[in-house]
């Protein structure tokens, strides 16, 4: 998955069921249960982007799929910042669950997955040579009534001290859950134009709100307008190499990007890293504007992690480039 976009149609299933995976016991004490955005990117490395028409190209690097969406990148992410994560989210019994599956096991990341007879979600990503990429989201895996089982849903909830909430369908439909277990939520609307209303119930129900500009005609407005008529503490619109804008208590600052530790290979994840810092950095009692900064630096790693990796920054290495950088 992306770190600007996310599909906003469809995605699950009604099945009642779950079965866990990995680390189990983290239900019992959970630091951030991150709900949906699980899913398969297959990545292709294209000479540019827009991508001429031509009846065919060679991709000498290779086509490859592995897990990773925005879900799963943020669970990624607050794992190897050292915060317990649960991540719940609906898969389907095919090769593509069976690789986020191995990812969560593989990087000692709970997992409930919820059966998807619909199949698991998967996009395919063109990846410039500049880093940039462009999505296409294959929006047929799931029904319009699916739902989380509401019984595992709470316990998880009710576990947890936040939740990160994707905006993949049927998540919304979760929020008054989350509100009654009296967790903090977070959200990340991606790419948000600003007026689609599918986003306003993330806009609107979540504490700390993500954006990127990159739709945005008026970044700032629309900032204040997610603060005026929602629930929000802080709102952050994410801009790149531009930086950040943080939005809390009525004050607009700009935090500047950090300079990436390495060559910018791709774009991808940088926007789910770049939430994980920021909710490490809240989590332990920083004040907003060193959360932004946390994730600044985890978003400027993220650029030099290829998309066909899944790799994040640890919590030593964090705070030891923040420590450097004087962030």
């Amino acid at each position: 998955m992306s770190a600007d976009d996310e599909n906003t149609g469809n995605t699950s299933t009604g099945n009642t069921g779950d079965t866990s995976t990995g680390n189990t016991e983290h239900a019992e004490g959970i630091d951030v249960l991150v709900l949906g955005g699980a899913g398969v990117d297959t990545i292709v490395y294209v000479p540019e982007l827009p991508l001429p028409y031509a009846d065919s190209y060679m991709i000498d690097s290779g086509i490859r799929a592995r897990a990773g969406q925005t879900g799963d990148f943020v669970a990624l992410g607050l794992t190897a910042l050292g915060l317990r994560t649960h991540h719940l989210d609906f898969l389907g019994d095919d090769p593509e669950g069976d690789l986020v599956r191995a990812l969560h096991r593989d990087k000692d990341i709970a997992l409930t997955a919820v059966p998807q007879p619909a199949g698991t979600k998967r996009a395919v990503n063109l990846v410039g040579p500049d880093g940039r990429r462009l999505s296409l989201y294959d929006n047929s895996r799931g029904r319009p009534d699916d739902r989380f089982p509401e019984d595992t849903l709470r316990r998880l909830a009710t576990a947890g001290r936040h939740a990160h909430v994707s905006i993949t369908h049927p998540c919304a439909e979760a929020l008054p859950v989350l509100r009654e277990a009296g967790v903090g939520i977070s959200t990340d609307l991606h790419n948000w134009d600003g007026e689609n209303p599918y986003h306003e119930a993330f806009a609107y129900q979540a504490d700390v709100v993500f954006v990127s500009v990159t739709a945005l005609t008026d970044p700032e407005t629309t900032m204040r307008r997610i603060a005026e008529r929602g629930r929000a503490e802080v709102v952050v619109a994410t801009a790149g190499a531009k930086g950040a804008y943080l939005l809390t208590d009525g004050e607009l600052t700009h935090v500047p990007a950090a300079v990436p530790p390495g060559p910018v290979v791709d774009s991808n994840g940088a926007g789910d890293a770049f939430a994980s810092a920021f909710l490490f950095g809240r989590l332990g009692g920083e004040p907003s504007h060193r959360c932004a900064e946390y994730g600044a630096l985890a978003g400027a790693y993220a650029c030099t992690v290829p998309a066909t990796e899944s790799a994040a920054l640890s919590r030593d290495a964090l705070l030891a480039r923040a420590a450097a950088t004087g962030r």
